[in-house]
């Protein structure tokens, strides 16, 4: 998966939530190593044990398991030539205590968790190496019992601390007018009598040390050094005969490293489906059912970070239709909703239990591509729109029919013109290459787009148009607005700014409507047989025809109707023309078939074909297969110049050259012939 599709889609904060989670090294470790699953029965089956482990976590008011504490630096050293600590021993038999109390605890639970509570008889109690390590070490000491040679030592040095214990006391009170103090201090490992400067003499010993200030030294009297010398020996007989015992419990280690180990794995690996466990339980996660098919189709799902109560989503894509088109006023859950479906894609595929109704499904994807956010980089110097492109090129690259698109904003960042143009190319490619693709967008245009074309579905975000609040609710099967004008007067913009604002925007929807275009569906092999195409097109380009192709079905008679402009609506049928008609040159009429306007050019001939301008270029229309649309008058002034529309720039400037003098070789190409050409 792509790292910054999956920042982007919040999944590493689900990471470092299930680490938080996880009580031991190796569960942490294998928490930060999650990733989705490449197939469906692999993501199902990490969700039945998640499933398993949450319904232990809510049966029980605590889990025994073994926290792995202490236990990184014995197996980092088992193994390498190293003796183990006693503190690292003492750790290893406190693993093999929990390993024990764990596995019985499993066990019995296994009629509720049959497939994570088999995973308990892997487990290796070692019995034989925790009763020796536990007969050896209590309090992280060895015990006297740890060896018959370290109780016969340990012995003596107990005699001979008594003895010189009994000596100080004696020589204490024996030149008690000699110390500087009445008391006993050591220096190094033996016992000295702190004793005034003047009388060193007087103290038959050793002198050890001595004060800063030079009044007082620190003596071994001669009474204390035999007994000091044997201890001294003792303590050194009893650390060999210690560091003896640690290499032999270090052998009894090492001889069974490899359970250990695995012990080590599968604790970790219950810590990590327990942290699973615990946050389904947090966010309210729930098993669906996974497919390799691209559906789609979630029931009561809400995002795992939205606070407070969320409105649940319900959507579906993958089946009917492979591209949903979201619409919908601004904060009205469109991203979220984009954002939803990707995180909790990877929360499924990844084994996790998802916040959805059980009757919810979800797909494994080999690729979830998502462009959401503004995506500006100072550093890279890019923009908004080159930033989206530069995401859009790289699902170009890439996208397949396992991968899963979330487009979001679509035309953004650019002329909305050129942005939309592009985007419905985009769209229609993406779509090709059979990609599963949820985009948001506020243009009509690629509203329309999809109203139109096979395998593509609107929806819309809900919104009160009453109090002007989102309902975050998502409605399939239509587009939706964004309600910008009431929005906006809810904020307290002028009356006068909005009405004026309305009109520029009607105006904007006529010269829309007046120079719209029709783009085609995605072409199918028999559409592309049917108009003698060999796919050589470039499948990054909208594809313009302007004849109309009799393979192509329309969805609804109610989307048919969405593209034919308000004005030209009327009972006839769409080849005859309204009686009586009087045409103009220079009248604006509306041809359905192409579904674009054009400008009358010339009359028409005997067999009623006129001459249309259309979009800069020159066609036949039978005036039975065209109707009314703006009359020359409302266009034009009485006396108005029609050659400013129909002639080209050139062939004006031509015919006010020889209007002054002739020019040789300067030809102007008239009307007439024009009309011949055509015929």
């Amino acid at each position: 998966m792509n790292p910054e599709t999956l920042t982007k889609l919040e999944y590493p904060r689900v990471i470092a939530e299930l680490e938080e989670l996880a009580v031991s090294f190796a569960g942490k470790e294998i928490v930060r190593k999650l990733a989705p699953l490449p197939t469906a029965k692999l993501a199902a089956d990490a969700m039945s044990e998640t499933e398993e482990a949450k319904r232990i976590v809510e049966r029980s008011s605590g889990l025994p398991l073994p926290t792995l504490q202490g236990m990184e630096a014995p197996l980092a050293l088992i193994g390498k030539g190293y003796i183990l600590s006693l503190e690292d021993l003492g750790q290893i038999a406190l693993f093999l205590r929990g390993v024990g109390q764990w596995k019985r605890y499993m066990l019995q639970r296994e009629d509720v968790a049959p497939r994570i509570g088999s995973y308990a008889r892997s487990l290796y109690e070692l019995k034989v190496l925790l009763e020796e390590l536990e007969s050896s070490i209590q309090y992280g000491q060895l015990i006297d019992s740890a060896s018959p040679e370290l109780g016969k030592i340990r012995r003596k040095i107990r005699t001979e601390e008594e003895r010189l214990k009994r000596r100080i006391d004696s020589l204490l009170g024996k030149y008690r007018s000699y110390l500087q103090e009445a008391l006993v201090s050591k220096r190094g490992d033996r016992f000295v009598l702190p004793i005034k400067k003047e009388f060193r003499k007087q103290v038959p010993g050793v002198v050890l040390d001595e004060s800063s200030s030079g009044q007082t030294v620190f003596i071994e009297p001669a009474e204390l050094a035999p007994i000091q010398a044997e201890l001294s020996s003792l303590h050194a007989d009893e650390s060999v005969e210690e560091d003896r015992i640690r290499s032999k419990l270090t052998g009894s280690v090492e001889a069974v490293e490899a359970e250990i180990r695995l012990n080590v794995e599968v604790i970790g690996q219950y810590d990590f489906l327990f942290a699973k466990a615990k946050y389904a339980h947090r966010i309210q996660g729930r098993k669906v059912t996974m497919n390799e098919h691209g559906h789609i189709r979630l029931i009561q799902a809400t995002h795992p970070f939205l606070q407070g109560t969320p409105v649940p989503l319900d959507i579906r894509v993958g089946e009917d239709y492979r591209a949903l088109i979201i619409t919908g006023p601004n904060t009205g859950g469109k991203t979220v909703s984009l954002k939803t479906i990707g995180l909790l894609t990877l929360m499924a595929q990844s084994g996790l239990l998802v916040p959805a109704s059980e009757e919810s499904e979800l797909s494994v994807f080999s690729l979830i591509e998502a462009d959401i956010g503004d995506n500006q980089s100072l550093d890279e110097s890019l923009s908004t729109f080159s930033a989206h492109m530069r995401n859009i090129l790289r699902m170009l690259r890439t996208a397949d029919s396992r991968t899963l698109i979330l487009l979001d904003e679509l035309a953004a960042g650019t002329d909305p013109g050129e942005g939309v143009g592009l985007s419905i190319a985009v769209l229609e490619e993406l779509a090709r290459r059979g990609a599963v693709i949820l985009a948001s967008t506020h243009f009509g245009e690629i509203k329309t787009f999809a109203a139109e074309t096979k395998g593509f579905e609107n929806a819309r975000m809900e919104f009160d148009p009453d109090t002007l609040r989102p309902l975050y609710r998502l409605t399939i099967g239509e587009a939706g607005h964004s309600y910008a004008f009431q929005i906006a007067a809810k904020l307290g913009m002028s009356s006068a700014i909005i009405e004026r604002a309305k009109e520029l925007s009607a105006r904007r929807s006529t010269e829309k409507a007046e120079s719209h275009m029709a783009i085609p569906p995605i072409p199918s092999k028999d559409d592309s047989e049917a108009n003698g195409s060999h796919g050589d097109e470039s499948p990054y380009s909208v594809q313009v025809n302007l004849t109309p192709n009799p393979h192509r079905k329309r969805k609804s008679k109610r989307k048919k109707d969405r593209l034919v402009p308000t004005a030209t609506q009327s009972d006839e049928s769409e080849g005859e023309a309204p009686k009586e008609q009087k045409w103009k040159i220079g009248d604006r009429v509306f041809i359905p078939h192409l579904k674009q306007s054009g400008v009358i050019f010339r009359l028409a001939d005997e067999r009623g074909n006129l001459l249309l301008l259309v979009k800069k270029e020159k066609l036949l229309v039978n005036v039975k297969r065209i109707k009314p649309f703006i009359d020359r008058k409302h266009l034009y002034p009485e006396d108005y110049d029609m050659d400013i529309v129909f002639e080209s720039k050139e062939n004006r400037k031509n015919r006010n050259q020889l209007r002054k003098h002739h020019v040789e070789g300067l030809t102007i190409e008239t009307k007439e012939e024009q009309w011949k050409k055509l015929h």
